[in-house]
Parts: structure tokens; C-alpha cells; sequence
């Protein structure tokens, strides 16, 4: 009985996951939805990737969390159902209407907001639905604005314990590597200081509707309650690290010196990695996180 009882479980569970995503391609076919292609749009209908999402995030009902860009509210279902209060930020306003009247109506957790989340003041809002206490972010993110989105939350310092995310899997491939590899970038170190960053799942394209030319990967950052290193001038070192990949084939010396961000001179510059043990004919992708750090700290202590 019990092996009968396990297999009709599994069918159940089965038949709603196919609902689920029969239900999402079907809305999107009778709502006669036209992806906004200025914003990015690809709609999520796998269940399997909403459940790894859901899975990785380990969301209780202790939770509040934020979803940046609920499209017609597939994954908002689920976080619904796993959280205690939920608020979607969802730029198109054309989608409300959906969320608030079809998608989300039977959820009493879940608030819709029509706004640009770069315009959202997102402390204030763990303020007033959290008690200032770190929030977990969950977005399926447009390609073309994923960076300013995670630096935004990172740099202003909003209460957050961990951001897990749909982004194209190059992106998500920069997140993660270090020192001398193609990908390795300011966004890699900025990334790094802020979180631990962890691919969750590659995404194929047949996942999205409509399917997008390149492949997707959901990575998860957990945010660090200390940064991995200790350095006395945050801003400073991140000019440091712009400057040193805006011409990444020069070498560190070069880079530093010719950018508009920067006002040492190369005497200084060769005064401060001499200081820190960094070869003068080094390019900047050599350099780890740690060295980035202990660089600015000299150059804070020249001024």
C-alpha cells in the first residue's frame, strides 16, 4: 500500500507541475502577452527551476522577501506559499492588472508594486516589513540590467542575507571566478566582497517563454555579515579596480595612471605597490581581492 500510495504521490505531483506550466503558456497565449523586449523579457514556466530557486533560498515562513521582476507571477506563487510576506516589484504596467487580479488574487501575502526597482528605496522597505532585519531577495533578472541591480543592493548597504538570481550564464560565470581567467572582472571582485557567490542550476533556453538566444543560471550570494577583507577606504579600492579593468591589457602602473577616476601620480603608484610586494609590470586581472585591498590601504595612507 505504501509503494502504491508513493506512486500516486509522485503522479500527483507530477500532473500539477505540468498544470503549472501549461497554465503559465496558456495565460501568456490567451492574454495574448507580447514579451516588452525593451525590458528583457522572458517569462519562467519550468517548475523544476522554480523549485531549485525556491529550494536554494531556503525561505520559511519566518521570511520576507522581495522578488524583482514577478513577469505574470509563476515563481511569486511559490514564494507566496513559502514565505511569510512577499513584495514583487514589477516595472511593466501592464502586468499589475494580471497579478493583482488573476496570477496573485488568491494570496493575501503578497504585495504588488509598479515601480522601477533601481527607484525603490529597498532599506526603507526592510524597515517597514521586517523590523530593519535582513530580507532575502528572489528575481529572474533582464540581462541588460542585472549589474546595476545586485551592485545597487550591495553598495547601499541594504539589510540583506541572500539574493538568488536568474541572470544570463556569462554573468554568472563572471560572479564566481578569480585571478587570471577571460572572466575575471570588477564585477567578480565586487561580487566577492560583498557575498559567497554559488551557481545553483544552468538554465537551458527552452525554460522561457519565449526562449531567449543565450543560456541562463541561477546563482545564489549570500551576503557575508564581515567582507572577506579588511579595508580602510571601500570607495577607493573599488576606483581602483574600475581603473584597472577599463584597460585591462595595460599593465596595473598604466591603468591606474590614465584614469579619470584617479589623481596619484606614477611615482605614487609605484610608491604604494612597492609597499604592498606587487610587481610594477603586473595587469590588474592578476590581482586577487586581498591585493586589491591591502593596494588601497597603501594609497589611503599617501594622502
Amino acid at each position: 500500500m505504501r509503494i502504491i500510495f508513493r506512486i500516486l504521490l509522485t503522479y500527483m505531483q507530477i500532473c500539477i507541475k505540468i498544470s503549472i506550466m501549461t497554465d503559465s503558456k496558456e495565460m501568456i497565449k490567451k492574454l495574448g502577452l507580447t514579451p516588452n523586449k525593451a525590458l528583457g523579457q522572458n517569462f519562467l514556466i519550468d517548475t523544476h527551476v522554480l523549485e531549485k530557486i525556491i529550494e536554494a533560498s531556503k525561505i520559511t515562513k519566518d521570511d520576507f522577501v522581495l522578488e524583482i521582476g514577478p513577469g505574470i507571477g509563476t515563481m511569486t506563487q511559490y514564494l507566496a506559499e513559502a514565505a511569510r510576506e512577499v513584495v514583487a516589484v514589477e516595472i511593466d504596467k501592464t502586468l499589475i492588472p494580471i497579478l493583482e487580479n488573476d496570477t496573485l488574487k488568491d494570496w493575501d501575502n503578497v504585495t504588488v508594486i509598479n515601480e522601477d526597482i533601481l527607484k525603490v528605496d529597498i532599506a526603507a522597505l526592510a524597515q517597514e516589513k521586517n523590523g530593519g532585519k535582513p530580507i532575502k531577495v528572489v528575481a529572474n533578472l533582464p540581462y541588460y540590467i542585472t549589474t546595476p541591480i545586485i551592485m545597487g543592493l550591495f553598495e547601499n548597504h541594504v539589510p540583506i542575507s541572500s539574493i538568488t538570481i536568474m541572470v544570463q550564464k556569462e554573468v554568472a560565470d563572471r560572479m564566481q571566478v578569480g585571478p587570471g581567467t577571460k572572466d575575471y572582472g570588477a564585477l567578480s571582485l565586487a561580487v566577492q566582497y560583498y557575498a559567497r557567490p554559488q551557481i545553483i542550476a544552468n538554465v537551458p533556453p527552452n525554460c522561457f517563454m519565449p526562449r531567449p538566444k543565450v543560456g541562463s543560471a541561477v546563482i545564489q550570494l549570500v551576503r557575508y555579515e564581515e567582507p572577506p577583507v579588511q579595508v580602510d577606504n571601500e570607495k577607493l579600492m573599488f576606483r581602483l579596480i574600475r581603473a584597472s579593468f577599463n584597460q585591462r591589457r595595460k599593465t596595473l602602473v598604466n591603468g591606474l595612471k590614465n584614469s579619470q577616476e584617479l589623481d596619484f601620480s606614477k611615482e605614487e603608484i609605484e610608491k604604494a605597490m612597492a609597499e604592498t610586494g606587487i610587481p610594477v609590470n603586473v595587469r590588474g586581472e592578476a590581482l586577487t581581492l586581498a591585493e586589491f585591498a591591502d593596494l588601497a590601504n597603501a594609497f589611503n595612507k599617501l594622502r
